[in-house]
């Protein structure tokens, strides 16, 4: 009775202990580099959901992602996917416009494709490398890549 009773404890303080982990982890950073639209749809979707559950979201696009930011954006980021007829951009700007989320471009994608930041959307910035690296590495935060 005694071993079951202190393990009962036991296991009452991991869930409580891991409770209050997810309560902490109130932070999340959403990398995307894929180039199919589908997928950066799905990550735009679990985004959301995470911050209408109460995360701090930061969407991070790197690689073809980044073309998810620009003004002039290729068919493959605005083109309305199934099921709802929703682009990758468009749900990336609701999330922006409806939580407070932020984003921004990786520090070598507008170089990389001969752009200033002239090209992006507005209120879409250009990453530090430092200051990712912090948001990345804070405790508090979970990483998402897609």
């Amino acid at each position: 009775m005694i071993k079951k009773t202190a393990a009962s404890l036991a296991v009452a303080a991991s869930l409580a202990a891991g409770a209050a982990d997810a309560q902490e982890l109130r932070k999340l950073v959403t990398v995307v580099t894929s180039p199919e639209p589908q997928t950066q749809l799905m990550v735009m979707v679990l985004t959301m959901q995470a911050a209408q559950k109460g995360a701090e979201a930061h969407i991070l696009l790197c690689g073809p992602a980044g073309d998810l930011a620009l003004r002039d954006a290729p068919a493959s980021a605005t083109a309305g996917q199934p099921p709802k007829d929703m682009s990758p951009q468009g749900l990336m700007q609701m999330i922006r416009e409806k939580t407070g989320a932020t984003a921004d471009v990786c520090a070598i994608y507008l170089p990389g494709k001969g752009l200033d930041p002239s090209a992006l959307l507005e209120g879409v910035g250009v990453a530090s490398p430092a200051e990712m690296a912090e948001r990345l590495m804070a405790a508090d935060t979970r990483v998402l890549s897609f």
